[in-house]
């Protein structure tokens, strides 16, 4: 840890703390994204594997925190209820791990943050997407599916579960929930998987902590704006964070 923060500047240390404020911020706000503004945000002036590591331990804790806010019972109706979901992401999530060497990343992040910019502008210019309850399988199948596989290709199912909690027109209260249990998941997964990689590691793990108080401070202010968000005010919000996460895939996919 020492190391690493020798040979950075008080301005970049602070730049650092802020971006991870703002990350908490987001994802308090509207439960989504932290990952993404972390890791491009620090892995602009860091090292990537380094930012990577910066980002787990507070992703793992800030999902928790998100999944069990009204306590294990709310929790536990969400796992009812999206069981499907979860189940089906999980399996595409392993499976598309493997295919990792055969389709190009950059081919997939494009591929998939274009239909997330598109679904986006759709909405926010008014046009709506409605899925209907009879079709309730069907759709959990097809977008757990395509969530999962790819996250495992490209470390990132956060934009189609808020386009599929989106288009259901879930409660605000109950996305936040949704969506903590499910990025908690693939959280804790990994967790474990850079404990084992060495992404996290003796002198990471202590920077990793570090981030959590920057984490919870910013997540604590941007669930105060939560909760006196209306309903409309918060798919909106979510629409726009969307946005920006599809154009930051596209942008991904373009640089590689």
């Amino acid at each position: 840890m020492d190391a690493i923060l020798a040979g950075m500047p008080l301005w970049l240390i602070v730049t650092a703390v802020g971006i991870t404020l703002f990350a908490g911020f987001v994802k308090g706000a509207v439960g989504f994204a932290f990952p993404m503004i972390v890791l491009s945000g620090l892995g602009s002036f860091l090292p990537a594997e380094t930012a990577l590591a910066i980002l787990i331990l507070p992703t793992v804790v800030t999902n928790v925190f998100q999944a069990f806010r009204q306590g294990l019972g709310a929790a536990l109706v969400v796992v009812r209820r999206y069981w499907l979901f979860l189940l089906i992401m999980v399996a595409f999530l392993v499976s598309s791990a493997q295919l990792v060497a055969i389709i190009p990343e950059s081919v997939l992040l494009v591929l998939v943050g274009v239909p997330m910019v598109l679904f986006a502008i759709l909405q926010l210019s008014r046009w709506t997407l409605n899925l209907r309850p009879g079709t309730r399988t069907r759709d959990e199948l097809l977008i757990g599916g395509f969530a999962g596989f790819i996250g495992g290709m490209s470390g990132s199912w956060g934009p189609p579960t808020v386009l599929y909690l989106t288009a259901i027109g879930a409660e605000k209260s109950e996305a936040m929930r949704a969506q903590g249990v499910i990025y908690g998941i693939g959280a804790v997964a990994l967790l474990a998987a850079h404990l084992q990689s060495g992404v996290l590691n003796a002198a990471t793990i202590p920077l990793s902590a570090a981030a959590l108080v920057p984490a919870l401070a910013g997540m604590a202010l941007g669930l105060r704006v939560h909760d006196r968000m209306p309903q409309s005010t918060f798919r909106r919000a979510m629409l726009v964070v969307l946005l920006f996460a599809g154009l930051n895939l596209v942008r991904r996919g373009l640089m590689l």
